[in-house]
């Protein structure tokens, strides 16, 4: 339940020990080593508190599971840590009831997206639901579609991009590729291209943790806006973006009790709408 930067902090602190020595985030450990930890004691517990978050709107719902338009800034569930707002707090202020399944402060969660990013997001409401959809996730029987502006134009147009991402040891919370990640594939498909930037279709075969940013930033081409990814500042200042220009735009599975495809589409937030007509109206 302790976040990296958490944990690191309790090691600077000196509350990590072994053999009476202090360790350090990055200290080597023995086999065998028996290592003492002294945890802070937490003053404000986890708690989901239901929440009104302008932007959060239901696209579907019944008895199974919720689909729903998550708007930037808020993440998919409370972490120790984040201070905003979250979709499992923003359901609970809607009323909507959703699985307890798996950690109780995640519930009904089976995907996440970034807090800067927005679109469609589907939430289990029981059990059954929870576990089917789980399971579709983690077999790859979802089909997810993002929009993504990047930062010129990708070459070739139609491409795949297959490498492993990890956590970049450089920079807490931000992941890059290396040898040792977790296998990795995007596709992507370039649908129009303006003065510095194209309009591209990506979609996803597995789902790592910034696995889109990661990717386009690999083959330098971020996604505008997205400054921890080496975005250009001008441009995002200059089209008003203070996060990734990066939506969840479709997202289809097969229906938890019937087995059914069924499929949802997003429209772009504002703030990207309008980057996206300033962009036009530039080329």
């Amino acid at each position: 339940g302790l976040s990296r930067t958490a944990i690191a902090g309790i090691a600077a602190a000196g509350e990590i020990r072994s053999g009476g020595l202090s360790l350090g985030k990055s200290s080597l450990l023995q086999a065998g080593a028996e290592i003492d930890i002294v945890l802070p004691v937490s003053e404000e517990p986890l708690v989901i508190h239901p929440e009104v978050i302008p932007g959060l709107h239901i696209l579907h719902e019944e008895e199974g599971f919720v689909v729903i338009d998550k708007p930037p800034g808020i993440a998919a569930h409370p972490a120790v840590g984040w201070k905003g707002s979250s979709v499992v707090g923003g359901l609970a202020g809607l009323g909507v009831e959703i699985s307890t399944s798996g950690e109780p402060i995640r519930q009904g969660i089976v995907q996440r997206l970034d807090v800067g990013t927005s679109g469609i997001m589907v939430i289990a409401k029981t059990e059954f639901a929870f576990t089917s959809l789980a399971r579709a996730f983690k077999e790859r029987q979802v089909e997810k579609i993002y929009h993504a502006v990047v930062q010129g134009t990708p070459h070739p147009v139609v491409a795949s991009i297959e490498a492993p991402i990890g956590r970049d040891r450089k920079h807490n919370g931000l992941f890059t590729v290396h040898s040792e990640g977790k296998y990795a594939l995007t596709h992507y498909t370039v649908l129009t291209t303006f003065r510095g930037a194209s309009l591209c279709e990506v979609r996803l075969e597995t789902g790592r943790t910034h696995q889109i940013r990661v990717h386009m930033q690999a083959i330098a081409h971020p996604c505008v806006g997205d400054l921890p990814y080496g975005a250009d500042p001008t441009m995002a200042a200059s089209l008003g973006l203070e996060r990734q220009w990066l939506h969840a735009v479709h997202l289809g599975f097969p229906h938890p009790e019937t087995e059914k495809w069924v499929s949802f589409e997003s429209e772009y937030a504002p703030d990207l709408a309008t980057a996206l007509e300033q962009l036009q109206a530039m080329s």
